[in-house]
């Protein structure tokens, strides 16, 4: 069974996109992967597609999303680390991985927040597979 996975942030433009991305990319086989925002932008940052594309993952067909546009209850919920704070969203794990909003940034910022992203979403799916969450 896969673990019902949120990536919640405000936009859902930028980061909870790549770790949608990246979760489904590695965690394909445990995780049933959903991302969301509380206040979603208009479309998903050109930026965080580039750079999601130079690594072999892509997310041009990516949406924002309201949170009431997923599921109501998550297994494991992820908060980007957005200083936000989430309407309750039932979870049985939450995280909040304080990540910095690359949004206006250069492009190495964006690269440089994917590559984090990766490895919080490797060790993630690790944890899972271990069966430590879930």
């Amino acid at each position: 069974m896969k673990l019902k996975t949120a990536f919640v942030c405000t936009g859902n433009s930028c980061r909870s996109q790549m770790a949608e991305g990246f979760a489904k990319y590695y965690g394909n086989d445990v995780l049933e992967v959903y991302s969301a925002g509380t206040r979603p932008a208009p479309e998903v940052n050109p930026n965080a597609i580039q750079v999601m594309e130079e690594i072999g993952i892509d997310i041009s067909s990516h949406r924002p999303k309201l949170l009431d546009d997923i599921p109501y209850e998550m297994d494991i919920l992820i908060k980007m680390g957005c200083g936000v704070v989430c309407p309750f969203v039932p979870n049985n794990h939450q995280e909040d991985w304080g990540l910095p909003d690359p949004a206006g940034q250069p492009l190495d910022e964006f690269r440089r927040v994917r590559d984090m992203i990766k490895e919080k979403v490797l060790e993630l799916v690790e944890k899972v597979k271990k069966g430590e969450l879930g």
